[in-house]
């Protein structure tokens, strides 16, 4: 190599330290010491400031967790991990991190040596390949997965993302899909108290927690989830708007990871603010109010975009929609019209007519305002779907479209039951 690489250790007292200093330290080693880290803040802040382009961490020091390693991934480096037991290997990997060494190794510092420039070989011979971040790669992390991930999502004012989530994700467990549903809004959650379901601890928070620490596999998963029924599982939200720093992205999308392999269909309760601070444009390690809601949206199959029929709630998503496009601009985006009543004179076409204008799309379904529907689903903890009703017909089409959609097996038989049960409700859901 032309130059040295240099290395950032955060060893935390660990026995391989002490014999490999010496040797970073001497003049003819190909690897040069750049800081020996007292903790992971000293480690985190000495990689955002470029002082090395390896970092070797040992597995015990405290505070090791995702989103460590994923505001490292941030700074790209390579992070190589000594791990004391198979059980820190095991949680290291699920964390997201490609080198981890055995104890026996790092013991020989020889070794050690030359898995640092191995390490450092690999950042030269790739210098623009860019770096993910996640605390899981969701491609390769879990081959057994199927699921498919629904973000829903709208702007401000109750449009009705909540009601929309959980109607679709019971009416795709009534089509036998196993169907997860997470409440992940950080502005609060809701679907717990819409479904009376009363939970000595917030399920998301459980999950998190332990992604963060990366303990979460499918077992881990399902103890956190309360069960609904045969086919559906909710991970309910936040007790309290104030606990939204503990939903960071990196483990959001390790939760997204394990629930893609125990479901065949993930929906995600999302918030409705996407605004990125410009006070923290420049402060990476600050936690951010709306990282998990925009983890989602990147990560999302598919997103519905869910907005009121009347003239303020129409003028709110056609905005949030565009706002959305700048952000994340791949995501596979399906409008939804909530609340669609006679009273406002407007026909669908008139509504399709008005977003084709505004944002060049049309809405995938139109939903109808039916309070009566709502208000029995809600003092009754239920789904609003569970007994017949407009809105639980047509929640149940636009469940059976976003399967058809995304290849949903068990959508196309119950959409055409469905479609001819809806026939006397058509009307009100075009008005």
């Amino acid at each position: 190599m032309a130059e040295k690489a240099q290395v950032l250790v955060a060893a935390a007292g660990a026995g391989w330290e002490s014999p490999l200093l010496p040797i970073l330290a001497a003049p003819t080693s190909p690897v040069r010491l750049a800081r020996r880290c007292v903790d992971l803040p000293d480690l985190v802040a000495a990689a955002a400031a470029g002082r090395g382009s390896l970092v070797l961490v040992s597995s015990r020091i405290d505070g090791w967790d995702a989103d460590v390693v994923a505001r490292l991934g941030e700074c790209q480096v390579a992070t190589l991990v000594v791990a004391e037991d198979p059980v820190d290997a095991e949680r290291s990997r699920r964390l997201g991190v490609d080198r981890v060494l055995p104890a026996d190794l790092a013991a020989d510092p020889p070794l050690l040596l030359q898995a640092l420039l191995d390490a450092a070989d690999d950042v030269i011979a790739v210098p623009t390949t860019p770096v993910v971040d996640v605390g899981v790669d969701l491609d390769t992390a879990a081959p057994d997965r199927n699921g498919q991930v629904v973000a829903v999502w709208g702007p401000t004012g109750a449009p009705g993302r909540s009601t929309v989530a959980l109607g679709v994700a019971a009416a795709a467990a009534r089509q036998q899909i196993s169907t997860v549903l997470i409440d992940a809004d950080v502005y609060g959650g809701a679907t717990g108290q819409m479904l009376a379901v009363l939970d000595e601890v917030s399920g998301v928070l459980s999950a998190v927690r332990a992604a963060s620490a990366g303990t979460l596999d499918r077992p881990a998963f399902a103890a956190a989830a309360r069960t609904i029924g045969p086919h559906l599982r909710v991970l309910t939200g936040l007790p309290r708007a104030d606990r939204w720093t503990a939903l960071r992205p990196a483990a959001i999308r390790e939760l997204l990871t394990v629930a893609r392999a125990s479901a065949q269909l993930v929906v995600v309760d999302c918030g409705f603010c996407i605004e990125q601070d410009d006070d923290l444009a420049f402060d990476t390690a600050a936690p951010r109010r709306n990282g998990a809601t925009t983890a989602v949206l990147e990560h999302a199959e598919m997103v519905l975009a869910v907005g009121s029929a009347d003239p303020l709630g129409l003028t709110r998503l056609a905005r949030a929609r565009s706002d959305l496009r700048e952000l994340v601009p791949t995501a596979a985006v399906r409008l939804v019209v909530n609340k669609v009543r006679r009273g406002l004179c407007w026909s669908r076409d008139e509504v399709s007519a008005t977003l084709l204008r505004a944002i060049g799309e049309v809405p995938l379904a139109y939903l109808p305002h039916d309070l009566p529907a709502v208000d029995h689903a809600w003092t009754n903890g239920q789904a609003v779907g569970e007994s017949s009703s407009a809105l639980g017909l047509a929640l149940e089409e636009l469940c059976t479209a976003v399967g058809v959609e995304l290849g949903l097996d068990g959508t196309a038989s119950v959409g055409r039951r469905g479609r001819r049960r809806s026939r006397t409700h058509r009307a009100v859901v075009k008005r």
